[in-house]
């Protein structure tokens, strides 16, 4: 498995934490990319842009986290080739790995409960990319949007 790369600012530290932990447990490879203190006037793009970077020159997945998630979902999807997306069930989390090969997951770190958030990382992680005709002209359209 691909390393997975992690980062959050103070609204999101703490769940950020707890996930940290629960996947060295499970020996799920990351990287912390920050913050790695909890600093109350960070600023999110700053981590969104360092994980979603990450991401696309490793090809591979991330995991953003701040209060609401909206605010790291929108600066990493500024990264071209990042499909980052905020969701709230665990079909939507699946839905986005197997139709839209989303590579980045954010999540609320005021909203979400530590349980939900261990389920939607494993569905995300763990959840492969369908292949599907339909999904992959999709998702070329995507690409000629990013060049426009």
């Amino acid at each position: 498995m691909k390393k997975i790369y992690i980062g959050s600012d103070h609204a999101g530290f703490k769940l950020k934490e707890v996930l940290k932990e629960w996947m060295e447990h499970r020996k799920i490879p990351f990287e912390d990319v920050g913050d790695l203190v909890l600093n109350p006037v960070d600023d999110y793009p700053e981590y969104a842009e360092k994980v979603a970077k990450k991401v696309m020159r490793n090809k591979s997945k991330g995991i953003l986290i701040c209060g609401s998630g909206q605010g790291v979902c929108i600066a990493a999807n500024k990264i071209k080739g990042v499909r980052a997306v905020v969701p709230y069930l665990l079909k939507e989390v699946r839905l986005s790995r197997t139709d839209d090969d989303a590579n980045v997951l954010c999540l609320s770190g005021w909203y979400i409960h530590t349980h939900k958030a261990m389920q939607m990382v494993e569905k995300f992680i763990h959840t492969p990319f369908s292949g599907a005709a339909r999904h992959v002209r999709r998702l070329k359209k995507i690409q000629l949007l990013e060049r426009s």
